[in-house]
């Protein structure tokens, strides 16, 4: 299996690490809209935002979730991040809690310049998720923005390698994760994160380029990591990883074009190709 030869497609990706608050979408926005301008007047084309960025993470319980969710794509987040879009003729793909006739999602939107283009949900709950929101049914959508495929994953998704695999399988060359990144059992004495290591595994064994932006802080005794982190296809990072409690833009050019390239290790080897499905599904 050979890929064709592929001229360069240049993009310059950030990914925006904050720590939302829990329970106010206004100051969230703002923090989202403030960061959003920034990236992009630094040169940003695509910018990455938390998981459920809009209304922090650590709900008291459904009720307090059912009055910060919103439906997408009418909600004000989605609305906000649209017309920014527009304005700024970029992408943005952010985190949000999702509404949908009184079922909930831990979801991500996708923006353009055309304003809004689609959304994941996710499909891997982490601990408590379990509680307030129900499983992603909309599958692993790959979103063409002609310059090349996005796919999205959140959080947990990154812990199951075949989540990356399909993406790749279905074309996406640029991987999007908005994150609420937890620490892992024994992680204190590690210098690197798990999903650092998890990330950089999975670019490297699918080809792709992903992104990752975390939130910071310690939200109702649950603290995140932050270390957003910019990966290339062959699994080293591009950008960062960020720090572990500051608000920090990772920003890198990269070349969408070099993700089929790189899936070719040798005249005999191809990452996708070598697949073994007569053994495996």
């Amino acid at each position: 299996m050979t890929d064709p030869v592929l001229t360069s497609r240049n993009l310059t990706v950030a990914a925006a690490q904050f720590e939302p608050r829990i329970g106010d979408r206004a100051s969230n926005l703002a923090a989202i809209e403030r960061l959003v301008r920034q990236a992009a007047a630094e040169g940003a084309d695509i910018v990455v935002l938390p998981e459920l960025a809009d209304s922090g993470y650590v709900f008291r319980d459904t009720t307090e979730l059912s009055s910060l969710a919103q439906p997408v794509p009418d909600g004000e987040s989605t609305r906000l991040l649209a017309a920014l879009c527009h304005e700024l003729s970029i992408h943005v793909v952010c985190g949000v809690a999702e509404s949908d006739d009184g079922i909930f999602y831990n979801s991500a939107i996708l923006c353009g310049p055309e304003g809004y283009l689609g959304k994941y949900r996710k499909l891997h709950l982490w601990n408590e998720e379990n509680r307030h929101f129900a499983p992603g049914n909309l599958g692993l959508p790959v979103f063409d923005i002609g310059t090349g495929k996005i796919g999205i994953a959140i959080c947990y998704d990154g812990w199951f390698p075949e989540v990356f695999r399909q993406l790749a399988l279905d074309g996406a060359e640029l991987i999007c994760v908005p994150t609420n990144w937890v620490p892992m059992p024994g992680s204190e004495s590690q210098a690197d994160t798990m999903s650092n290591i998890l990330t950089k595994a999975a670019a490297h064994s699918n080809g792709v380029h992903i992104v990752c932006a975390d939130r910071i802080g310690t939200e109702r005794g649950q603290p995140f990591v932050g270390r957003s982190l910019i990966v290339g296809p062959e699994g080293w990072p591009l950008a960062g990883p960020a720090s572990a409690d500051r608000e920090e833009i990772l920003l890198v050019q990269i070349d969408l074009s070099s993700a089929p390239r790189s899936r070719a290790l040798n005249s005999f080897n191809h990452l996708l190709g070598d697949r073994r499905t007569d053994v495996y599904r």
